[in-house]
């Protein structure tokens, strides 16, 4: 995978995440004191620019209220947008 792959699948993770809270309507601290990340790390998760480890994805999930594979499940396909064979 192509370090600009990397960067668009952090960006659609980010991008899932965000989505998921404000569809929830839970702010960043909402979800921060719900899944004991830093309300910090979790804007630079939305924003693309950290690389999450898997247990920071079950993590948000909790805080989410929601299935980890439910943070998953749009970046199955092939980061350049085409789904994978």
């Amino acid at each position: 995978m192509s370090p600009h792959e990397k960067e668009i699948l952090k960006k659609k993770f980010g991008a899932t995440i965000q989505r998921i809270r404000k569809d929830k309507r839970l702010t960043l601290r909402q979800v921060a004191a719900s899944c004991q990340l830093d309300n910090s790390k979790i804007a630079k998760i939305e924003d693309g620019k950290f690389n999450v480890a898997l247990s920071t994805i079950v993590e948000l999930s909790r805080g989410l209220g929601i299935a980890p594979s439910m943070l998953l499940v749009e970046l199955t396909g092939d980061p350049k947008g085409s789904p994978q064979e």
